[in-house]
């Protein structure tokens, strides 16, 4: 796996922090320098808290699990519809549905809600209804796919969380922290980094700083999909040669207790003639 590079982080302007009025002394031990009262991020460790992220997002990838993309920023929203959707992972770009993970039956009763409007759709159902309350459901139904059309492929929680400005999206941390689901978060200097599971130190206000770290990460999960895919694969080649193996001693086994049945009538058919020819001997 590519190692982050240092110039990258820095072109793309992942340094700069918040103003030194408004940090959060808990980011102290992430702080290089302040100039011009802006706090500077040590992009050093950024770049191995990068690494270190995308390491333990390539194991839950590679163990088949869904990790959870969160942005509700405008500046990033589709950085990361885009890069969520190219791993075939959920998001959630608009509003923080309250209680996602901690109330998640409720939220698949809403996605479900969806499946069987578009179901009633298709198969005509709703030909009849009137054209006030056909707007209606309409309606429900582009306000759901909005607020969950990314997430409708999440049938069970999430393993982990991705969230872009911990601080926005402090209900999405505190419900994952509950449930004990791990958060991987982009933490700038005005935000708390104790419950982040694994911090990543940059500025989370501009699109490139965002895209630069989702980059990396990314390209992380990919790699453990198409590792998932090739043990996937190698499994199915052992299981079929182990088949083959086993059919091969029972084909030989059954090739041996038919020539064993087939050797008795054979005599058998035999001694009528060596009867026969033994008086002609004579």
């Amino acid at each position: 796996m590519a190692r982050t590079n240092f110039d990258q982080l820095l072109q793309a302007g992942c340094h700069f922090g918040h103003l030194k009025r408004k940090w959060n002394p808990a980011m102290a031990p992430y702080i290089y320098t302040e100039r011009n009262g802006i706090h500077i991020i040590d992009l050093h460790k950024t770049a191995a808290k990068i690494d270190e992220a995308a390491d333990a997002l390539k194991q839950i990838a590679k163990s088949g699990k869904k990790i959870l993309f969160v942005a509700t920023k405008k500046q990033t929203k589709e950085v990361i519809a885009e890069k969520a959707t190219s791993i075939n992972m959920p998001y959630v770009i608009e509003r923080w549905p309250g209680g996602m993970l901690t109330n998640f039956p409720t939220i698949r009763k809403a996605v479900k809600k969806m499946a069987n409007i578009d179901k009633l759709m298709n198969d005509g159902t709703f030909g009849n209804l009137s054209k006030r309350e056909l707007l209606q459901i309409t309606r429900q139904r582009a306000k759901l796919e909005k607020n969950l059309g990314s997430i409708a492929d999440l049938t069970r929680l999430p393993s982990a969380l991705f969230v872009v400005d911990v601080l926005k999206e402090q209900i999405a941390v505190r419900e994952a922290n509950r449930l004990g689901i791990p958060v991987f978060g982009i933490v700038d200097t005005n935000s708390d980094p104790n419950n982040i599971d694994f911090v990543i130190p940059a500025n989370d206000d501009a699109k490139d700083s965002v895209e630069v770290i989702l980059n990396a990460c990314c390209a992380a999960i990919a790699e453990g999909i198409e590792e998932r895919k090739v043990e996937k694969a190698d499994e199915k080649a052992a299981d079929a040669q182990e088949d083959v193996e086993e059919v091969k001693p029972k084909r030989a086994a059954a090739r041996k207790a038919r020539k064993d049945a087939e050797a008795p009538a054979a005599e058998e058919a035999a001694a009528p003639a060596a009867e026969e020819e033994a008086p002609a001997a004579e």
